[in-house]
């Protein structure tokens, strides 16, 4: 899974430079830094709808990014979900603390009444079931 995200990170750097350099080259109303380029050389190379031709190109680039975007994001939270080794020491923390009794305590009740000193059955705490973060198949 890494290749794929490297790869797609590569093609999501050229797509954002891509991207840059076709709106630099646009002409805006004020001639601003399409002219950077020469005055008559971008519609030599389009024709003369330049306009129409970058725009539909930074269309296609802005779509190309943002699918790429979410790409990366779904693979990155992919990566991301497996039991990592944090996960993995909380879970054993939580798994050493057995807990005192069954029933919650409340701070501000009354002291229970005292029992008699007839011996209990000891009550085995239940273990935590923690769901996955994926399914397993």
């Amino acid at each position: 899974m890494q290749i794929l995200i490297n790869f797609l990170l590569a093609i999501y750097v050229l797509v954002a430079l891509l991207m840059l350099l076709v709106i630099l080259m646009q002409r805006p109303k004020s001639e601003g830094l399409g002219a950077a380029f020469g005055a008559g050389v971008t519609e030599n190379i389009f024709g003369a709808q330049t306009t129409n031709v970058l725009v539909k190109f930074t269309a296609w680039l802005a779509g190309i990014f943002f699918l790429l975007t979410f790409a990366l994001s779904v693979l990155y939270s992919h990566k991301t979900s497996r039991d990592t080794g944090l996960r993995q020491e909380l879970l054993k923390q939580q798994a050493a603390q057995p807990s005192a009794s069954g029933t919650p305590t409340n701070p501000s009740a009354p002291p229970a009444p005292a029992t008699s000193a007839a011996p209990t059955a000891s009550v085995a705490p239940t273990p935590l079931i923690v769901p996955s973060a994926s399914p397993k198949r």
